[in-house]
């Protein structure tokens, strides 16, 4: 596919998405959706690539959210179809860990991009935002449930009922990413991120992820019982065989996902 609003990169084993449209803060229109989500299975599907990077172009947005203009076009059947949400979907339930690398505005679709990856790492200048209640509409792509989950329904009602703005410091402090760091750490802090990940057993990382997203919506019974399904697949695999052998042997483990 010829990309025209995003860029793919790599480094390493690390597979990057960005949004390449500053000169209107990185929105989320409909091509830029389409590109997201065909660079996405690319990547997913790319057995060089173990952990995949979000981020945006510049050092001003993210992702300002949703084209406005598309959006005032939207009719009710819009809302039934996968769109931004089941891409979101398709993200959080990749089979590589995602990591959401904050340059900037994180608004909206935008901040609901970055909720729907693994890990989140902003720049300290960041914002966050879900404001579609301004427009009388809601956060549509996962952001009433997502943001729910990751900070706490009290905390979610708040920012989502008033619209409020957070920094990169009060979304570090109720735990809405894991890191904010300067703009120019950014890179560095989401690369070490992605190699400690890539130093892991990937079936091991495979299954973490899917017994967490799993097991966070069943009962603990259930969960439990998911998570022991997860534990017996990996004490048949080929790479736990090596990562203990490796440890008792004290030497670095050559994991091959099988």
């Amino acid at each position: 596919m010829d990309y025209q609003n995003i860029l793919v990169e790599f480094e390493d084993r690390i597979g990057v998405i960005k949004l390449n449209r500053p000169e209107v803060r990185n929105a989320l229109d409909a091509q830029t959706l389409a590109e997201m989500s065909h660079a996405l299975e690319a990547l997913e599907n790319n057995d060089d690539i173990g952990v995949i990077v979000f981020t945006g172009a510049g050092e001003k947005s993210f992702a300002a959210g949703a084209d406005i203009g598309q959006l005032r076009q939207k009719q009710p059947k819009d809302a039934l179809v996968p769109g931004m949400s089941g891409l979101y979907q398709k993200i959080e339930n990749c089979q590589k860990a995602t990591i959401a690398a904050i340059n900037g505005y994180a608004l909206g679709g935008g901040c609901e991009l970055a909720m729907a990856c693994d890990i989140r790492i902003a720049a300290d200048h960041a914002k966050f935002g879900l404001p579609e209640l301004n427009l009388s509409i809601i956060p549509g792509a996962g952001g009433t449930q997502r943001l729910a989950r990751i900070i706490g329904k009290g905390r979610a009602l708040d920012m989502i009922l008033t619209g409020e703005l957070l920094t990169a410091a009060k979304a570090e402090d109720i735990g809405l990413v894991s890191k904010a760091v300067p703009m120019e750490e950014l890179w560095p802090t989401a690369k070490e991120k992605a190699d400690k990940i890539l130093a892991k057993g990937p079936l091991a990382v495979r299954l973490a992820k899917v017994v967490i997203n799993r097991g966070f919506n069943s009962d603990m019974e259930t969960a439990l019982m998911i998570e022991k399904l997860a534990q017996a697949v990996l004490f048949g695999s080929e790479d736990k065989n090596e990562g203990t052998q490796a440890f008792l042997e004290k030497r670095k483990a050559e994991f091959t996902g099988i």
